[in-house]
């Protein structure tokens, strides 16, 4: 009882109380999971369940029902702060940066905006954004990209209330020359895809020899973060064909369709950290509440008013 009286008496002190202050103690009390997102084993929800699809609607093309395939997702089972559309903690778009890809020229927003429909009960909805191969130049690379073409994609995040597992869902591709507008080249699709992954796994992707038991992995960092990426190909969400996607006629080559019916399934690890960097896996981040002893929530709830008494 001494000890506790004690520590209450010490928040009076100029530094504990400046350290307990109502915000950090706020966030402090209430830091805990994303209750509202519920990941299922594979880490991801399937949209066609809900009757969505892993084929865009483009402006150009719709209705006439030709898109483009969401053939990249990014496991809601990654770490907590990959999943967050962020550059700073390790987020979305450091990854991004990781492997060689920068958010759009100059900070532009499309104009073309693609649409999918994830099957989370939010519809149809306009891509987050277009990221674009830089070619080692992280600032203005994507300008580049732009101009000349090279690999890029759009995504889209699962996050409705129909299925909310934070899965980043992606389109790849690989585009031509900004003159020629954009048309994918030959296997655009799969290679986009695939050399994507060999970015990632600094290795070479046999594209055309992909099984549905292929699986890779490799290591990329980017401000001081480190990532492990640990990727396996999936069958099913896509069909084998060139039947209503874009650009079919050009893309589908050598008897090979313009998409082959694999998507690849990105599991993301944050391996390494800066040393000053936060941490969302912190041991006792992600438990509720509730789940607090009785005497400790007392004295948790005690703390606040104790501080306004000292002010």
């Amino acid at each position: 009882m001494a000890s506790t009286t004690l520590f209450f008496l010490l928040l009076c002190s100029p530094t504990l109380s400046h350290a307990f202050d109502s915000a950090s103690w706020s966030s402090f009390l209430w830091r805990r999971a994303d209750t509202s997102r519920k990941v299922p084993e594979q880490g991801y929800y399937n949209p066609q369940a809900n009757g969505g699809s892993l084929l865009t609607q483009i402006p150009v093309t719709y209705p006439m029902g030709q898109g483009e395939p969401v053939n990249a997702i990014i496991s809601g089972l990654s770490d907590t702060d990959v999943l967050v559309d962020s550059e700073v903690n390790g987020g979305l778009r450091n990854y991004f940066l990781s492997f060689g890809f920068s958010s759009e020229c100059l900070g532009q927003k499309s104009v073309g905006n693609q649409k999918v429909d994830l099957g989370d009960g939010n519809g149809y909805q306009n891509e987050t954004s277009t990221i674009r191969w830089n070619y080692g130049d992280p600032a203005l690379g994507s300008c580049k990209e732009t101009i000349q073409g090279g690999n890029h994609f759009r995504y889209w995040v699962q996050n409705g209330p129909l299925a909310n597992s934070g899965a980043i869902f992606m389109a790849v591709s690989y585009e031509l020359p900004l003159a020629r507008q954009h048309d994918i080249i030959p296997d655009g699709y799969n290679l986009g895809r695939d050399w994507l992954i060999g970015n990632i796994t600094q290795s070479s992707i046999p594209t055309r020899n992909l099984t549905d038991s292929s699986a890779y992995s490799g290591s990329t960092s980017w401000a001081g973060y480190t990532y492990q990426t640990d990727i396996k190909y999936l069958p099913g969400l896509l069909q084998n064909t060139s039947d209503g996607i874009n650009h079919n006629i050009t893309v589908g080559v050598d008897g090979i369709n313009a998409v082959d019916g694999l998507v690849a399934l990105f599991t993301v690890r944050i391996a390494t950290r800066p040393s000053n960097s936060p941490s969302s896996n912190a041991a006792w981040s992600n438990t509720p509440l509730q789940l607090l002893k009785p005497a400790t929530l007392v004295a948790a709830l005690s703390i606040p008013l104790l501080l306004s008494l000292c002010s």
